[in-house]
C-alpha cells in the first residue's frame, strides 16, 4: 500500500510543499511588510493578529529546496536569499541532529491539530497540516533507518550530513564523528512526536508512532556505549573507529574527541537525561552524572545602570579544545522548549529573571534588539555570509566575556516569547521592522545593531526556534509521555534538589520586564523588492 493510501490522502505535490509565496496579492495574505502595521501598544494589548500574520510570513520557508528536501524529508540548514530581490539563491544542504528537532517540534504540534502550526504549515487549507506533517515525518524515518543500515556505527544517530541526495550521508569533517548536544535535542524531538501521534486516536498515525518508537528505542540500547565513559562523564563529540561496523562489533571502538565534557546545565542538558532515563546505567552511574555537572550550576547577580541586581543562571565551563563557552546567548536556553523545567516553580523564576535580563540589557545599552549565536552579515558583492558568531550575549554576567556585540537577531526573543508572548514579540518587531529585515520567507537572519548590513539568509535555527515558542515547546507532549512513562516524578526531583541547592534566595523579582526604546537606524539600506 503507498503512504497515501495509507493516510487515506492522496497528497499532491502542492499539498506537500508550499508554492512560492505569491507577490500579486490572494486573498487574506497579510503585507510582506507587515511588522510596519502592528504597533508596540497593539501587540501589548493582544498579539493575535501580529502572530497570525508571522505564522503566514514564516510558514513560506517551509519549502522544498529552501527548508528541506521533499525527496527524503530531511531539513536544510537553509538558503541564501539574493541581496536585491529576496529570492533564495543557493541552498545550504547540511543538516544536523539540532535543526531536524526543529522540524519535527513544528510537525508534532502540526499533527496535534494546532491552528497556529496549520497557519504555518498550510495556510491555504488548514485540514492539510496534520497529513503534510505526516507524510513527511514517514520519509525521514525511512531516510534514517537507510542511514542507520548503511553507517550502523552511529547507533541511531546523526553527524551533521548531507541531505541533498536521496540517501543522507554524514559530511566529509564529520566522518567517523557524532556530537551529544544535538542528538539530546532530536531524541527529545522524537519523544514528543510520538506522543501527539498517538493522541489523535488515529489508527495510521498511531502506526506510525510505533515505528518511530522502534527508531527512538534502539538509541536507547546505544547511547551510553557512544557517549558514556564512565564517573559520570558525557562526550561532548566521539571519534568512531570505523561507522560502516556496528555498534557491538568486536572491532568498534569510541572514544571522546577531547577532554570536554557534556556537563553543561542548559541544552546539552537534556542529553544527560536521555542517559539517566534510558541509558541503562546503574545507580551510580546516574548519580555520579550529576555530581560532575554540580560546579556548572551558577546563580550570579546581573547590575547594570539602573537595572538589577537581578539573579540569574550563570555557567561556569569554558571547553578546553576552543574558545567556545557560554555567553548568555538565547540559543543557551533550548532545553526548556522541549522538557518541563517549567514545571518547577523555582526554574521559571529563575528563567523569568534571565529574560528581565535580557530585555533590560538591551535598554541599558541602547540596543534596539538583541544577541545570540547566529550567521554574520552578507557580502553584497559575493552573496555569502561573512561568518558566524557564537560569542553573543551578555558579557557581565557569562563564563566567556570576550564578545561580539554589533549583530542582533530575532530568534533572540524565543525565550523571552516562553516567559511573556506579549513581550518578545515587541522585541521581535523591534528587529524585523529594520530595512531587509523581512523578506518573502518571513524574517531575516539578522542585521547589524548601525544598520550597515544584514546576513541574507534563512535558516531553521533563526526561524523556527521563535515559531516552537509561539506553539508553547513541546513540552506538553513530553511531559505527558514521561508520566506514561513513570519518570516524569524522578525529573521534577533532579531539577529541583540542583537548583534548590543553588538558588536560595532571588533578588530581581519584582522588576518588569523592559520594552524596546531603540530601533535600527536607517542609513540607507533597500527593502528587498519582493517584499512589500
Amino acid at each position: 500500500m503507498r503512504l497515501h493510501e495509507k493516510f487515506g490522502h492522496v497528497l499532491t505535490w502542492t499539498t506537500l510543499v508550499n508554492a512560492l509565496p505569491s507577490t500579486s496579492g490572494q486573498i487574506n495574505q497579510p503585507s510582506c511588510r507587515f511588522a510596519h502595521k502592528h504597533s508596540q501598544k497593539q501587540i501589548l494589548h493582544d498579539p493575535t493578529g501580529f502572530i497570525y500574520d508571522m505564522l503566514y510570513w514564516e510558514g513560506k520557508f517551509h519549502q522544498n529546496n529552501i527548508s528541506y528536501n521533499s525527496n527524503n524529508g530531511i531539513s536544510y540548514d537553509g538558503t541564501n536569499i539574493d541581496w536585491v530581490t529576496g529570492k533564495a539563491t543557493v541552498k545550504h544542504t547540511f543538516s544536523a541532529a539540532s535543526k531536524e528537532s526543529l522540524q519535527i517540534m513544528l510537525y508534532t504540534h502540526a499533527v496535534a491539530g494546532s491552528p497556529e502550526a496549520a497557519r504555518f504549515l498550510s495556510p491555504e487549507n488548514s485540514a492539510e497540516a496534520p497529513r503534510i506533517a505526516a507524510y513527511i515525518m514517514q520519509k525521514k524515518l525511512q531516510t534514517y533507518l537507510k542511514f542507520n543500515e548503511t553507517y550502523p556505527g552511529f547507533g541511531g544517530f546523526l553527524p551533521w550530513v548531507s541531505a541533498d541526495t536521496q540517501d543522507m550521508t554524514p559530511r566529509p569533517d564529520w566522518v567517523n564523528r557524532v556530537p551529544g548536544l544535538d542528538n539530546g535535542e532530536l531524541v527529545w524531538a522524537v519523544y514528543g512526536f510520538i506522543q501527539a501521534l498517538e493522541n489523535t486516536g488515529n489508527k495510521n498515525y498511531q502506526e506510525l508512532a510505533q515505528k518511530w518508537q522502534v527508531w527512538m528505542d534502539y538509541t536507547k540500547t546505544t547511547a551510553a556505549k557512544i557517549f558514556y565513559k564512565g564517573n559520570g562523564r558525557v562526550c561532548t563529540v566521539i571519534d568512531i573507529k570505523d561507522q560502516s561496523l556496528p555498534v557491538n562489533h568486536p572491532d568498534q571502538s569510541y572514544l571522546c574527541e577531547t577532554k570536554d565534557l557534556l556537563d553543561d546545565p542548559f541544552e546539552g542538558e537534556i542529553f544527560t537525561f536521555w542517559l539517566q532515563f534510558f541509558g541503562g546505567l546503574s545507580k551510580a552511574d546516574k548519580q555520579a552524572l550529576w555530581e560532575v555537572k554540580k560546579s556548572q550550576l551558577v546563580s550570579v547577580d546581573y547590575k547594570m545602570g539602573e537595572f538589577g541586581p537581578i539573579t540569574v543562571q550563570k555557567d561556569q565551563r569554558r571547553w578546553l579544545n576552543s574558545e567556545t563557552g557560554f555567553w548568555f546567548s538565547s540559543h543557551e536556553t533550548w532545553k526548556v522548549l522541549q522538557m518541563p523545567y517549567y514545571d518547577i516553580d523555582l526554574v521559571r523564576r529563575v528563567f523569568a529573571n534571565a529574560e528581565r535580563v535580557r530585555t533590560c540589557n538591551s535598554v541599558a545599552t541602547k540596543l534596539p534588539g538583541m544577541f545570540a549565536s547566529i550567521n554574520n552579515i552578507t557580502d553584497p558583492s559575493t552573496g555569502d555570509v561573512t561568518g558566524y558568531i557564537s560569542n553573543a550575549g551578555i558579557p557581565s554576567i557569562s563564563n566567556q566575556t570576550v564578545q561580539e556585540l554589533d549583530v542582533i537577531t530575532p530568534y533572540s526573543v524565543f525565550p523571552t516569547i516562553l516567559i511573556n508572548k506579549s513581550v518578545g514579540l515587541v522585541w521581535w518587531r523591534s528587529m524585523v521592522v529594520a530595512k531587509k529585515m523581512q523578506n518573502i520567507y518571513g524574517s531575516t537572519e539578522s542585521t547589524r545593531i548601525d544598520g550597515t548590513g544584514v546576513s541574507a539568509l534563512l535558516t531553521w535555527d533563526s526561524k523556527v526556534t521563535t515559531v516552537v515558542a509561539i506553539l508553547g515547546g513541546v513540552t506538553n507532549f513530553v511531559r505527558q509521555k514521561m508520566k506514561a512513562d513513570n519518570i516524569y516524578d524522578e525529573f521534577v526531583g533532579i531539577i529541583e534538589a540542583e537548583y534548590s541547592r543553588v538558588f536560595t534566595h532571588l533578588e530581581g523579582e519584582d522588576v518588569d520586564f523592559c520594552l524596546p526604546q531603540e530601533t535600527v537606524p536607517d542609513v540607507g539600506l533597500v527593502d528587498f523588492t519582493l517584499c512589500k
